[in-house]
């Protein structure tokens, strides 16, 4: 869980094992023999559930569990429980710091003044980069559960205008909701809150960056895999859109061939490793509601239980 944070064990009686890192063909050895397992990324598919008579309950250290094989977990009767909310106010915190960097061309401003540009400019200030306010623009907003609503509310402080997007292909959708394809093209910034599932996988890809009339900054802070990433770095260069800011990928760490890395020293990119999530104040609410599931599945309490 990183530096900062108390690690507090369950209460009743039990044998702890821990380990700092585990790869996943270490995962297997790892939790044999074991009752209760508490994940984050380590996955635990159906072929090794299968492998462990033991297993009784799985408490995942995240909100999204597309590490664990729920069904598999369903069939051997394993309870799978996941933390939610922790991250009402980091994650939108972190989705606004890449908005603002990018509006107002933050890093490429920073690089001048390292490089000596102001210094050598001769006067109070310069406009090499373009810089612009978000009161008035128009925020798309894909995913409207607690973390959206979050980004929603920071937004409307800033004067902006909230639109939340109906999911991909849907026809029918809430009056709080406008279709997908009108927070495609009039959002002057798209921010994406949703889950990554197969249906999700490449929502926004080709089609609907050729479709973005106002070229939007693209920012990410939920899952790697819900923007086709070649298809963003094409658009990117293309002009179709104005900047991206992601926190998450499709493979993490990302590999060396992977199409963001190729741009991320252009000023209208920011890329951070997985950490909108990562305060201590977050990080503390994951480990209290991991150890609590784990209480409370030992008190015969299902809780955030998603099997």
């Amino acid at each position: 869980m990183g530096p900062n944070i108390t690690l507090n064990r369950p209460s009743f009686e039990h044998e702890w094992l821990e380990y700092e890192k585990t790869a996943p063909d270490e995962v297997a050895a790892r939790v044999q023999g074991a009752d209760i397992v508490i994940t984050n990324k380590a996955p635990i598919r159906a072929s090794l559930i299968a492998t462990l008579p033991n297993l009784k309950m799985i408490s995942v250290a995240a909100t999204g569990y597309d590490v664990i094989d729920v069904e598999a977990c369903r069939e051997h009767s394993v309870q799978v429980s996941n933390v939610r909310g922790y991250a009402k106010n980091t994650v939108p915190e972190h989705t606004f710091a890449l908005i603002l960097g990018l509006r107002r061309s933050i890093k490429a401003y920073v690089d001048d003044v390292i490089a000596g540009e102001w210094q050598r400019s001769g006067q109070f200030c310069f406009f090499n980069h373009p810089i612009a306010d978000l009161a008035g623009s128009r925020l798309g907003i894909i995913g409207s559960g607690s973390i959206g609503q979050s980004v929603a509310t920071i937004a409307r402080a800033f004067n902006m205008e909230v639109v939340f997007a109906a999911r991909k292909g849907e026809a029918q959708y809430a009056a709080t909701h406008a279709s997908w394809e009108e927070v495609i093209e009039t959002s002057d910034i798209l921010t994406i809150h949703a889950p990554l599932t197969p249906k999700t996988r490449n929502s926004i890809s080709t089609d609907e960056f050729k479709r973005m009339k106002k070229c939007p900054l693209i920012i990410n802070t939920a899952r790697g895999g819900f923007v086709d990433e070649h298809a963003l770095v094409e658009a990117l260069q293309a002009g179709h859109i104005s900047g991206f800011g992601f926190d998450v990928v499709t493979s993490e760490p990302p590999t060396e061939d992977n199409p963001l890395l190729s741009v991320q020293h252009r000023p209208d990119v920011l890329l951070t490793p997985h950490i909108a999530w990562a305060s201590n104040e977050a990080r503390q609410e994951v480990w209290r509601q991991c150890i609590a599931h784990v209480e409370g599945f030992v008190k015969g309490e299902a809780l955030n239980a998603v099997t």
